[in-house]
């Protein structure tokens, strides 16, 4: 009886250190500002309380939940490691962030809690970059602000039910556009 009570207690301890883990709020200062160094390419973040996103919603308490800030960093990372050619490194902060669409309050109490999708809230972020070449020289520097005003209009799938769709199509675009391999001759 004993060994079974304590697997139990170990299955239970297991249980509330993984849930209490968990980020749920982007705005908790536990949170981490930064993704664990690995590879090539290196993303990091401000602040988020000070993001687009937050200080503009319409609902500023339900746009700080969730771990997105670290989920777009993450998408980030994985994309531009793809593209990223051979001993190449890439450095990103991630300046600011608004999502797309916003919380409209004024509809009363039911709607409160959702996000509207138009066409007048696009994605956006921005992002200050440095990419290096092998021997550590800068190949390129600076801000980049990305938006997407024709998210509505893109080649999203009405069965994509992912909340940050429009911001990853943003991401791939970008990563697109600033990774992409010189032309011969160019």
């Amino acid at each position: 009886m004993k060994p079974r009570l304590v697997v139990l207690s170990l299955a239970l301890a297991l249980a509330a250190s993984t849930a209490s883990a968990a980020v749920r709020n982007v705005t908790d200062p536990n949170a981490p500002r930064a993704l664990p160094e690995a590879g090539p390419v290196n993303v990091r973040w401000e602040d988020p309380s000070k993001f687009s996103e937050l200080r503009y919603s319409g609902n500023r308490w339900e746009a700080a939940r969730g771990n997105w800030v670290q989920d777009l960093a993450v998408y980030l990372r994985e994309r531009a490691q793809k593209q990223l050619p051979s001993g190449q490194r890439l450095d990103v902060d991630i300046v600011d962030i608004r999502r797309a669409g916003s919380f409209e309050p004024w509809h009363g109490p039911n709607l409160q809690y959702t996000r509207i999708i138009r066409d007048v809230y696009p994605p956006r972020m921005t992002l200050n970059v440095r990419l290096t070449d092998a021997d550590g020289n800068v190949i390129a520097q600076g801000e980049r602000k990305l938006s997407d005003t024709a998210f509505l209009m893109g080649d999203s799938s009405s069965l994509n039910s992912d909340p940050l769709r429009f911001e990853k199509r943003m991401i791939d675009r970008w990563v697109n556009r600033e990774l992409a391999a010189p032309q011969p001759g160019a």
